[in-house]
């Protein structure tokens, strides 16, 4: 190696090792070369998508796929220098992808090799690293949206050795034979082992990505009005509205413990984003996440038709109800109930009905479409029913035209005469317009005695008939 190979080659390795961070750059220990991985420059809502079914050995059945992604796994370039680089020799290389063909990564180390023999002499890492970069998009005449594609052999996750341009072709007649039918390149490798481990790959970068990305900016936070770094903040996924954690938390904890689940939505006004799950848990407390959990999961099942609860309060268990059976039985403590009146399991006979909830019945029942009013008389029986009915009516006319005696409290209807009355139960004298118990010996003293407020009543009663037959003279 000569002076000036070695000094060229020193100088462009700290070049690049100053250029690029460590995620970018990578410098070998053991020999002049290193590996650098690439991250293209998307253009906006950058879409991959994959048609039809199956993937490279079948891992993939689907119909379809589609995503918008920000960022794409990098391309890896492995490179050595060989002693005579930059004079006389180019680097030695390979260059790896997940989501690009082999045929694709072939035509970019063969534009690579171009570019060296337009620079030869001169150090080409930066201008290759430049290129792939910015120009594989367009060189490859890659756009929105994409399709991607396994080779059907798999690479796996083998690397070829690192090949100076133009190695390949060498190896006599056997590999000249063997040249003339590949028709990639031996440097592309197409480093993935099926379709469906190549979405997962990309979604998982993307997603890593957008976070570390999120992480290393500043924004204001509408709550607290403070301006904080995006690690110290949570967006929600739908709208992209962001918030610190802190006033998030106090926010998400305050409606847990109100029961809210459904409530932990964004806080700006008119949005109707929810945060998900994960990023409840990562806020709150283990204690309230696991209220949260059940409670949602508890509001989920109140939802479905086909499911109730054990109306044991110690129990609570929910239990799956057969169609068309008023019959359920918890696993866990082994009840057996009615679904319809919760109480225990009374065969083919009507539910019972509790004095409480009879006039909710019979209101319920007048209410009713026909549909409704059938399955009532089902549930609880047409005769309770009609009994219900009847005993609610007799009651409101009861309250409407009698009064209970002050003595037994049966029900007396008053037809005419004075308002001394009897009661037909314990033959008491009480006083119609009062309600006091009267005097066996002299009941109409009550109604001559002026400390009476009957009394009152009466001549005021009697002097207002005397003003009307006054008036109509």
């Amino acid at each position: 190696m000569s002076s000036e190979d070695k000094e060229a080659q020193e100088d462009e390795l700290l070049a690049l090792a100053s250029i690029y961070d460590e995620d970018e750059f990578k410098r070998a220990e053991s020999a002049q070369g290193g590996e650098t991985r690439i991250c293209l420059e998307l253009p906006q809502n950058f879409k991959v998508f994959v048609s039809g079914s199956g993937g490279s050995g079948g891992s993939l059945q689907t119909g379809g796929f589609e995503h918008s992604v920000c960022f794409l796994p990098p391309l890896v370039l492995n490179f050595e220098l060989p002693p005579d680089y930059p004079s006389t020799s180019p680097p030695a290389f390979t260059l790896s992808g997940k989501w690009l063909s082999q045929a694709q990564l072939s035509a970019l180390c063969k534009h690579l090799d171009n570019v060296w023999e337009e620079n030869r002499g001169c150090v080409v890492l930066f201008a290759w690293m430049q290129f792939l970069k910015e120009e594989t998009l367009s060189y490859l005449n890659i756009s929105s949206p994409y399709e991607l594609q396994v080779c059907p052999q798999g690479s796996g996750q083998s690397r070829t050795p690192l090949v100076p341009p133009g190695a390949e072709d060498c190896g006599g007649a056997a590999g000249s034979a063997a040249a003339e039918e590949e028709v990639t390149d031996a440097r592309a490798v197409q480093d993935v082992e099926s379709l469906s481990s190549l979405i997962r790959e990309i979604l998982d970068f993307d997603q890593a990505q957008r976070r570390k990305c999120f992480n290393s900016k500043m924004y204001l936070c509408n709550i607290c009005f403070c301006e904080k770094l995006g690690s110290e903040c949570m967006h929600f996924t739908e709208c992209s509205h962001v918030y610190c954690k802190a006033c998030l938390k106090d926010y998400f904890e305050i409606q847990i413990r109100d029961g809210q689940v459904h409530c932990l939505n964004c806080p700006e006004p008119k949005c109707s984003s929810v945060a998900t799950p994960g990023q409840v848990k990562e806020l709150v407390g283990e204690q309230l996440f696991a209220r949260y959990d059940r409670l949602l999961l508890q509001s989920s099942l109140d939802l479905m038709a086909d499911v109730v609860y054990c109306p044991r309060p110690c129990c609570q268990t929910p239990v799956m109800q057969e169609p068309g059976c008023t019959m359920a039985m918890c696993s866990q403590c082994n009840y057996a109930f009615c679904t319809l009146c919760k109480m225990t399991y009374h065969g083919v006979s009507p539910c019972k009905v509790t004095a409480e909830k009879l006039m909710a019945l019979r209101n319920e029942y007048l209410e009713a479409d026909e549909a409704t009013k059938r399955f009532l008389e089902q549930r609880y029986g047409k005769r309770v029913i009609q009994k219900a009915l009847e005993e609610i009516e007799s009651k409101e006319w009861l309250e409407k035209n009698s009064k209970a005696c002050p003595c037994c409290g049966t029900h007396i209807e008053k037809l005419d005469g004075c308002n001394k009355m009897t009661c037909t139960g314990c033959m008491q004298y009480f006083c119609w317009l009062c309600m006091g118990s009267l005097s066996r010996v002299n009941p109409y003293r009550h109604f001559n005695d002026p400390s009476s407020p009957c009394f009152n009543r009466l001549f005021q009663a009697m002097r207002a008939e005397e003003e009307y037959w006054e008036d109509e003279d």
